[in-house]
């Protein structure tokens, strides 16, 4: 090092998170800019590793996760010759996703678009794949990404209409939170979507087997499960009435 030059730990923190940013949206998005804004071409190109945005973030990965959450949203604007996001090809899209997503764990964003946009998707497939990517991240975190997976199970139940899908979801937010602080509905869900899918006697057996554990310390809401529980034994004996 010569007389001139000095340490980088001698560079003021705000000045060097500064050029930290910087340099990060140039490594990240060099290379990708000129394909995205070809007037003739607007496909979402390929998504880059996470250990790519780490390395380019210098420690700021959760602001060049927002730089690369912002870049992928110029694809879903529809405006301005941007492919809107019904239009894109979502295996790229997942595979930017879950880039972002392991560049900053913390973040919601990524899941939150899935969820919440990009699975809204009318074409069923498209929907499976977003739904698809928040099912298999929620297994990274369930206690704190739980809220977008019992969304994603709302969208296959009502949008999709796959009742085994939105059980399949439903199910791991009861079998894998362990936090005391979810709430008792997105616990529950399983139970009434079994309802749903006319299979009586499981969603009896589990609905005894919560009002058994416990679990519901609420006078109200227990009132609630026993009535609801009532009402499935009267429906199972209608049924098995000749």
């Amino acid at each position: 090092m010569s007389a001139d030059e000095r340490p980088w730990a001698s560079v003021p923190g705000g000045l060097a998170a500064a050029f930290a940013l910087l340099l990060a949206a140039q490594i990240a998005l060099h290379g990708l800019r000129a394909p995205a804004l070809q007037a003739a071409q607007r496909d979402l190109p390929p998504a880059p590793r996470a250990e790519t945005l780490r390395l380019a973030a210098f420690g700021e990965d959760a602001a060049v996760a927002r730089i690369a959450m912002l870049y992928l949203q110029s694809f879903d604007l529809g405006g301005g010759g941007t492919t809107p996001y019904q239009k894109l090809d979502y295996g790229r899209l997942v595979a930017w996703l879950s880039a972002i997503l392991d560049t900053d764990p913390r973040s919601s964003y990524p899941l939150f678009s899935a969820a919440r946009v990009y699975a809204e998707n009318p074409d069923p497939a498209k929907s499976r794949l977003a739904l698809d990517f928040v099912y298999r991240q929620y297994l990274k975190s369930p206690n704190t990404r739980w809220p977008w997976l019992a969304h994603a199970a709302l969208i296959a139940k009502h949008r999709l209409r796959d009742l085994p899908l939105a059980r399949r979801y439903a199910a791991a937010i009861d079998r894998y939170t362990t936090d005391p602080s979810v709430p008792s509905w997105a616990r529950q869900m399983e139970i009434f979507i079994l309802e749903d899918m006319n299979e009586l006697e499981a969603a009896k057996i589990m609905l005894g087997g919560l009002l058994a554990s416990g679990r519901v310390t609420d006078p109200a809401e227990a009132k609630f499960l026993r009535e609801r529980l009532e009402q499935l034994e009267d429906r199972l004996r209608e049924r098995s009435r000749p």
